[in-house]
């Protein structure tokens, strides 16, 4: 049997998101979902799977929501159920940055087609930054693109404080795993004082699912935050482990450490 796997989010008012939540966690146990969904005031941000019935119907009727009728949902098959729990979690942000100010709902970048960002990574005065976690760029990223060497998204505005001369006045490309980070970033560049800047829409899963991969510039597999782990071409699950002590990512070479302990620890472990 084959899973459906759905994602997305969207920024928008939601000032009843308190409200929502005990609708939306019965709604989903219902039809048997499993995954995580976060709600705030700033909007909704998701990752869920079950079978393509009850996927279809839980985003059918999120829909009827008017806030959320345009609701954009990026899909992808398991062979398995890649979560063993459903999660509706209340929070702050939908995702952690700590920037009040980096509001999408006010300004955001100019999102590009997976066509368009090809083209805009070709181009010599674009400074290409990865958004995401360190551990995450480890497993696969854009060729050429910066790595801020970030252990959470909120150290963002860091690496952009201390790297301004160097990136000022340059076109900026942004990216991450599905595209809500990028909207954050890119309106804290926007506040900084930055006028170009770019993001990916549908972020890396929707590059995956799109590009060919003689035509990719993607290098290496993206991490997923749920069982699968990583992703390549396609949307298709690639060839990475979970540490159950740690949660790292790890491959057949880590298995090789004298550090790596089958179902106990990993090399990152130690």
């Amino acid at each position: 049997m084959s899973y459906l796997v759905a994602t997305f989010y969207q920024f928008v008012a939601l000032s009843d998101y308190r409200q929502k939540q005990p609708e939306i966690q019965k709604y989903c146990q219902e039809r048997g979902i499993k995954g995580t969904i976060l709600l705030a005031a700033e909007g909704i941000n998701a990752t869920i799977a079950g079978n393509s019935l009850a996927i279809a119907e839980v985003i059918s009727w999120l829909k009827t929501d008017t806030r959320l009728a345009n609701l954009e949902v990026k899909e992808s098959v398991c062979d398995y159920l890649p979560f063993q729990r459903l999660k509706i979690r209340l929070k702050k942000e939908i995702v952690t940055f700590g920037q009040p100010k980096a509001n999408p709902l006010e300004k955001t970048g100019i999102h590009l087609k997976t066509e368009e960002w090809n083209q805009l990574l070709k181009e010599p005065d674009v400074v290409v930054i990865d958004t995401r976690n360190n551990y995450e760029v480890a497993l696969g990223t854009f060729a050429g693109s910066l790595n801020p060497e970030i252990q959470h998204f909120r150290q963002f505005p860091e690496y952009i404080y201390d790297n301004f001369d160097r990136i000022n006045n340059k076109k900026i490309a942004l990216f991450c795993t599905g595209g809500i980070r990028c909207e954050k970033a890119a309106a804290f560049l926007l506040n900084q004082g930055f006028s170009q800047v770019y993001q990916l829409e549908g972020g890396i899963l929707k590059y995956l699912e799109e590009v060919s991969p003689d035509q990719s510039l993607w290098q290496g597999e993206c991490f997923v935050f749920d069982q699968r782990v990583a992703l390549t071409a396609n949307l298709e699950v690639g060839h990475y482990e979970m540490c159950p002590a740690c949660g790292h990512p790890i491959d057949e070479k880590d298995k090789q450490s004298p550090n790596y302990q089958a179902g106990i620890s990993c090399p990152y472990c130690s």
